[in-house]
């Protein structure tokens, strides 16, 4: 046994339960993660469940090419491009601005209590929050449609006008996802020295200083990291959230890709071309994320691999 493999065995048998504890976590991105990538090999077959991937005929590039030539492929690249970009313009700092102020806050009791109260959101299905919206908003003898009427306004209906489907999307994940946002960057600023605050105080800067000079520049090795794998997403939204706010009148701004596999692939038994979009998807996330985190890289950060 040569050093580097004895170096490794022992480091093992060291913290063999450290090991034992990560076990679940392997074992689940073994069985769901990794093991099915092997079924990615169907995009290029012409796949039969029945006679399975032996005897399901080759057809190279044909779903590819069916994908690049539908007439919808602009549209949903397009709705899905926007809603992933309007998620990391508006959905992706508001978690870092509600973290900082919560870091603000000095009453703990306080603190602890709005936390409570704002991670409560992240556990409702999407199915709840949507109706949630649909009663405040739609129904029309509910609040919103009453005091519009109040204040002289003709009531409309959000769900079913095409213009408000995206502004109602990015609202409602700011809504329930913020707070559940916030664990990450609390646990980053708990890292940053109190010595480093009383220092800046010593010399006279504000709050504003302090944050901007000593708070943000603490956790932005962990503002990039997510980032970069939020990046990873840009093609892939909820399925859930945008199934339930979809409609006839709104299909035009709200299809994207994940419903679209959904209706024409799995729907109509189409799997291996559901399996292309959902390849070619994941092929667009893996470039982002590789470009990404190479100038992350250039410009002295550590990125994610």
């Amino acid at each position: 046994m040569n050093a580097s493999l004895r170096k490794i065995v022992t480091d093992v048998v060291r913290d063999r339960w450290l090991y034992v504890i990560a076990l679940p976590g392997l074992a689940f991105f073994v069985l769901f993660k990794y093991l099915p990538m092997g079924g990615v090999v169907i995009a290029f077959q012409d796949y039969h469940p029945f006679t399975g991937f032996v005897g399901s005929p080759w057809t190279g590039l044909k779903h590819f090419v069916r994908l690049f030539g539908d007439p919808d492929f602009m549209m949903l690249l397009r709705n899905t491009l926007l809603l992933s970009l309007y998620n990391i313009a508006l959905g992706f700092p508001a978690p870092i601005l509600l973290a900082l102020m919560l870091n603000e806050l000095r009453r703990q009791w306080f603190k602890r209590s709005i936390q409570t109260l704002i991670y409560v959101p992240h556990f409702m299905s999407w199915v709840v929050v949507v109706s949630m919206f649909f009663v405040i908003f739609e129904s029309q003898d509910g609040a919103f449609q009453n005091l519009i009427a109040a204040w002289g306004f003709d009531k409309f209906t959000f769900m079913m006008d095409d213009g408000w489907f995206r502004p109602m999307y990015i609202l409602q994940v700011i809504w329930r996802d913020t707070g559940w946002g916030t664990i990450i960057y609390l646990a980053a600023l708990a890292g940053i020295g109190p010595e480093l605050y009383e220092a800046a105080r010593m010399d006279g800067a504000s709050r504003m200083r302090q944050i901007w000079h000593i708070t943000l520049p603490g956790i932005r090795g962990t503002i990039i990291i997510l980032l970069l794998l939020r990046l990873s997403d840009v093609l892939d939204l909820s399925f859930e959230h945008v199934y339930v706010l979809l409609n006839a009148l709104n299909r035009d701004v709200g299809e994207v890709f994940d419903t679209y596999v959904y209706r024409v692939g799995l729907i109509n038994g189409q799997l291996s071309y559901a399996t292309a979009v959902g390849l070619f998807k994941g092929a667009v996330g893996l470039a982002l994320v590789t470009i990404a985190n190479g100038l992350a890289k250039r410009f002295g950060e550590e990125g994610i691999f």
